[in-house]
């Protein structure tokens, strides 16, 4: 079973890909939701980010407020190192456990199981896949899309974009590159014809 690291700059549209994947029977395995799971309230790596962090990034629930997270720590190369050191090896150990729990459910009969990272690279995942694609659209088209989405100001967005490898770096490890700066129907035509080339056997070398 061919495992595919998908991944792109924040607001890139790799959620529009993800999803048109789903659609064609594709296993996804979210790395958004995974986090969120080894972060929930009273777990080990949630103890370290009010440690490291503070009772501000928590909501009147006791979860992590990811926003309140964000604005924190995406202005600190520092603090964003200490974040990723406290997340990334719990979330690549939930991931993998993931991934073999269904590569036992779906051996002979799935061809591909999708690994959705938006930090695939930063994390180091891509020894845990077979094919990286990413997701790209222009800076601007990036920067808009991100401010619209979560109301964020310019600053807030760039502090976001720029606290990620650059999207013309993550192309230097694409297998295959998913140009969303289209229409929706543009988008999907590329996914399904590369999905397609899975489905029927084909691989990027061949």
């Amino acid at each position: 079973m061919l495992v595919i690291g998908l991944t792109g700059g924040i607001a890139s549209g790799k959620s529009t890909v993800s999803r048109v994947l789903r659609e064609l029977g594709a296993p996804v395995i979210d790395a958004d939701l995974v986090a969120k799971e080894v972060v929930r309230p009273g777990t080990e790596a949630w103890r370290e980010l009010v440690a490291a962090f503070g009772q501000d990034i928590l909501s009147e629930d006791g979860s992590i407020d990811r926003r309140k997270l964000g604005d924190q720590v995406f202005a600190d190369p520092a603090a964003v190192k200490r974040l990723n050191e406290i997340t990334h090896p719990r979330i690549l150990r939930a991931i993998a456990a993931r991934l073999e729990e269904l590569r036992t459910a779906g051996a002979g009969t799935v061809p591909a199981v999708v690994i959705d990272a938006p930090l695939l690279i930063e994390a180091g995942m891509v020894d845990m896949v077979d094919e990286v694609w990413v997701v790209v659209v222009d800076q601007e088209t990036q920067v808009q899309r991100l401010m619209a989405r979560d109301h964020f100001g310019l600053e807030q967005a760039m502090n976001r974009i720029n606290a990620q490898i650059p999207l013309r770096e993550k192309r230097r490890y694409a297998d295959v590159i998913i140009d969303n700066t289209g229409s929706v129907r543009e988008t999907r035509a590329q996914v399904k014809r590369h999905w397609g080339r899975i489905v029927h056997g084909g691989r990027i070398s061949d």
